[in-house]
């Protein structure tokens, strides 16, 4: 680790790499940046499978959307975006419908040809049929939304996999990230702008963290470090809050996701990229496949899937998406509080916020902090070490 370093940043991801490079070309300080995996990126990494020739998101798909212009104008800065509009297919019952539910869903499901001002009525009737009132959790929450069937049919099933738990002990604000339409309208975001960029995310990445005043130290765990070496830095830290802790108030729930990878030698294996499967006695929750990100490219011959089952983070698992129970709840304000005290430390990122980020809430995020938390510590002082 370099010893000529300000600032000592833990996670080579989308929160910890724009900290970085806003330090380093804005500010003009020196950053030491370290990961314990051997790549940059965190989960957002991709690389070129070098059986398929096909680019794949090693931890699943990532697809960068945003509405906010200035987080736009950055990420350009760093890469071109291809254009790539996402669309979800699900499959229920061996039949393939769009996601999320729109009026083609809605028509297809009920068998019938209904018109945009046709549909709002069916699915309000749907809505008072089932007899929902005040929601407070997920079923009910997206049961007041579009009714019973089509919960059952494609929000259920799937919810239950991802979650592994009763969707009646879920947060109602889950479901709210989910778009419902009246039109046919089947793109996935709503977003102003979206695409996948055009060489990768690791070079996307290799981009953000080029900077001369930056030094990368992969294959590094911040735990192994000399307790003497951290504390000479202002730590910027993205791992989990309650590792960094030592678990001392409890462990935070995660889920993480296994992925069963498949290489077939025929160019489209499914016909698009991302097909969600939501009948509960399939394993899975979806297979993507990633050549269909990049029209843009002279297509290969062959093909490769990641095929995707959700379960709880073990130990050695990656963690992925944070549990919004009660019980989480209370221990992440545990976590906050111990947090507030750490003089030298900022925490940030999905895992150091326990809060699921979109890629463009992070980097958001992570412009906000520099702006608000870090920057003002380096206009006012020389030195973060004469504080």
């Amino acid at each position: 680790m370099s010893t000529g370093s300000d600032v000592l940043i833990v996670g080579a991801g989308l929160f910890g790499a724009v900290i970085a490079e806003r330090l380093a070309a804005d500010a003009g300080i020196k950053v030491c940046v370290i990961d314990k995996r051997s790549h940059i990126g965190g989960n957002c990494y991709s690389h070129i499978d070098a059986e398929t020739k096909v680019e794949c998101h090693r931890y699943g798909p990532h697809i960068f959307h945003t509405s906010h212009e200035h987080v736009w104008d950055y990420v350009n800065r760093f890469t071109r975006f291809n254009g790539y509009h996402h669309v979800v297919h699900t499959k229920y019952r061996n039949r393939v419908f769009t996601m999320p539910i729109n009026l083609g869903t809605i028509n297809a499901f009920y068998g019938c040809n209904l018109s945009p001002e046709d549909v709002a009525l069916f699915v309000r009737r749907e809505v008072e049929r089932a007899g929902i009132k005040n929601p407070d959790n997920l079923e009910d929450k997206a049961i007041s939304l579009i009714g019973r069937p089509l919960y059952e049919a494609f929000i259920k099933g799937y919810t239950l996999k991802q979650w592994g738990v009763d969707p009646r002990q879920l947060p109602a604000d889950i479901v709210t990230r989910l778009p419902v339409r009246y039109n046919y309208n089947s793109r996935y975001y709503d977003d102003r702008y979206e695409g996948v960029p055009w060489d990768g995310y690791a070079r996307f990445f290799e981009r953000l963290l080029c900077h001369p005043r930056i030094d990368v130290r992969l294959g590094t765990n911040y735990f192994d470090l000399e307790p003497s070496r951290k504390d000479s830095f202002l730590t910027v830290f993205t791992g989990p809050i309650d590792r960094y802790f030592n678990f001392s108030e409890g462990r935070l729930d995660w889920r993480s996701l296994r992925f069963d990878v498949q290489r077939h030698a025929i160019p489209d294996y499914q016909g698009c990229s991302q097909m969600n499967y939501a009948d509960p006695e399939i394993p899975f929750t979806r297979i993507t496949e990633f050549k269909h990100f990049h029209p843009e490219r002279v297509a290969s011959s062959a093909t490769i899937t990641y095929k995707e089952f959700a379960c709880a983070a073990g130990p050695d698992d990656e963690p992925y998406y944070p549990v919004n129970t009660p019980r989480n709840t209370e221990l992440l304000r545990k976590y906050q509080s111990l947090a507030q005290r750490e003089r030298r430390v900022i925490f940030g990122g999905r895992l150091g916020s326990y809060r699921y980020f979109d890629m463009d809430d992070s980097v958001a995020s992570a412009l906000e902090c520099y702006e608000t938390s870090i920057r003002p510590l380096f206009t006012q002082r020389s030195s973060f070490r004469e504080v």
